[in-house]
């Protein structure tokens, strides 16, 4: 599997909406930042984003325009823009930003090593 093709996957792992599906994609060791905070280790990360999971009910998730900046047989930097829609406290709601995306090649496996989401600039 290349970076890219792992980035596909892991967008369709984020659709599922369970931490389960979420959980492989991701390094033991991996720092993600949200704009409610920077979440350090699997378990922290876990926490932040079975909260999302269940504030956001129904959610979409998606992944366009990614730019890959960086590209080697272990390693990949990539930025992105980010759109979710969902239901949250009965009302459909929706929203995006943009990402980057460290992906580190451990053995024959990609994970995340480091998330950072936010707005898109202005």
């Amino acid at each position: 599997m290349t970076a890219r093709e792992f980035l596909i996957a892991y967008e369709h792992a984020l659709g599922v909406h369970t931490w389960e599906a979420v959980a492989p994609f991701i390094a033991d060791d991996a720092c993600f930042v949200f704009s409610d905070g920077t979440y350090l280790g699997k378990p922290n990360i876990e926490a932040a984003i079975r909260k999302t999971f269940a504030m956001i009910l129904d959610e979409t998730y998606r992944i366009d325009n990614v730019r890959w900046i960086f590209e080697r047989a272990d390693c990949a930097l990539c930025t992105y823009q980010f759109a979710w829609s969902g239901n949250i406290g009965g009302v459909q709601q929706s929203g995006g930003g943009r990402g980057t995306n460290l992906l580190v090649k451990s053995g024959e496996r990609w994970l995340v090593q480091h998330e950072h989401l936010g707005p898109l600039a202005r």
